[in-house]
């Protein structure tokens, strides 16, 4: 069976997660990138896992059908990229093969849409203005802005050029910097949710969802929302899921992998944004090996029109957490750890760099700032903080200017 991937940039999810799974599949894999050279070399030319690489215009959904016409039949269309939903949904409608709805795709992608239709729907009410591309930031002065704010790019993700403002003209600072960087974004103005940073991980194939759990995020303090902690929550409280279910009932997600980020207070349960997708930055990785089930697996089998299993089989006494040291400046990684594998006490921990040594990086305040990823699973959750905690203050990465 032929599985067409698109991607962008190589991604440890894909790298590591589905292309192993599909080659546990059995299934024939071609991937479609606008980056084939970054792809090639992610991927050794020996590795059993080694996908046929073509170059497309993967964000161009017509240039998606016409590369798959021009090659092999399709027997599944897929994407874990947050950029591309839309495009793979739409080529998998036009070949008649099962995948996301394009319509929820572009409802959850586009966060000024999320938030009409959430409204529309009753599900939820969230002061939101767009700054289209290029319109002037003082257009803002005219409105009834609630402040705090947060700016963002209406189609981003990861944190990037994702800022809390406290004034009217701190606003149009703000929108004009991210204007610079970004000459051909609309940008979304919209209420500052108080509460505890939380997700929720599901997955369905249409007919029946599963909630795999979710974490607890900590994020650096303001203006910045890059997410420096993951902790895994085995359930968050069932009235807390159940809100969080109705708004993605509302927008319409239901089919493959979800990662919604939401805030919590005071019992009420509000949408930040919805990432029609499985959870990156390695925490998607973390979940197959706490759960103990083929993750990957489920998730492409739903592309392939196979129903999920009533029952998962997942492990319940698995606790976790993430920990994303940064950069606190800008200039070239000098020091770091090494990848590293370990079991102590029962936990096991893994360390895995995201840039080499000898690179150097501006600060940017977003996710793009991570130097590696620690990760540790066990079965108590004080043993498993302690281990990422030791293995820090154990380790230094060092930037010189």
């Amino acid at each position: 069976m032929r599985l067409y991937v698109l991607a962008r940039n190589p991604t440890d999810s894909v790298t590591e997660g589905f292309l192993p799974a599909a080659g546990r599949l059995g299934l024939d894999v071609t991937l479609l990138t606008d980056q084939p050279e970054a792809h090639r070399r992610a991927t050794a030319p020996e590795d059993l896992d080694s996908p046929e690489i073509l170059e497309c215009d993967v964000r161009d959904f017509r240039a998606v059908i016409s590369r798959i016409s021009a090659h092999h039949a399709p027997d599944a269309v897929f994407t874990n990229s947050d950029h591309l939903q839309t495009q793979a949904a739409l080529a998998a409608e036009y070949f008649g093969l099962p995948g996301k709805d394009w319509r929820v795709a572009l409802r959850t992608k586009d966060k000024a849409q999320m938030r009409r239709h959430l409204a529309a729907s009753g599900a939820d009410a969230v002061w939101s203005a767009e700054l289209p591309a290029g319109r002037d930031p003082s257009a803002l002065s005219t409105l009834d802005v609630p402040f705090p704010c947060v700016v963002k790019p209406r189609e981003g993700v990861a944190s990037e050029d994702v800022v809390l403002v406290e004034n009217p003209g701190e606003l149009e600072r703000r929108c004009a910097e991210i204007q610079a960087r970004r000459p051909g974004a609309a940008l979304l103005v919209e209420e500052y949710l108080a509460g505890e940073l939380c997700t929720l991980e599901t997955i369905g194939d249409g007919r029946v969802r599963h909630v795999l759990g979710g974490f607890r995020t900590q994020v650096s303090p303001p203006p910045y929302f890059i997410e420096e902690r993951m902790t895994f929550v085995p359930a968050h409280p069932e009235p807390v899921t159940a809100q969080v279910l109705a708004q993605l009932n509302a927008l319409g997600v239901g089919f493959g992998a979800c990662h919604t980020e939401f805030v919590v207070a005071e019992g009420r349960a509000r949408l930040i944004e919805v990432n029609y997708r499985a959870i990156g930055d390695q925490c998607d990785l973390l979940l197959a090996q706490l759960l103990d089930i083929p993750l990957f697996e489920h998730i492409l089998r739903t592309h392939l029109g196979q129903p999920l299993p009533a029952d998962l089989g997942a492990r319940t006494d698995g606790r976790a957490r993430l920990d994303y040291p940064c950069a606190q400046s800008a200039g070239t990684l000098t020091a770091a750890p090494p990848a590293s594998d370990e079991t102590l006490g029962g936990v096991r921990l893994t360390y895995r760099p995201l840039r080499e040594i000898g690179e150097r990086h501006e600060v940017h305040g977003t996710n793009r700032d991570f130097l590696g990823v620690v990760r540790a699973t066990g079965t108590e959750q004080a043993a498993v903080d302690r281990a990422v905690s030791d293995f820090i203050d154990a380790h230094h990465w060092e930037i010189t200017p």
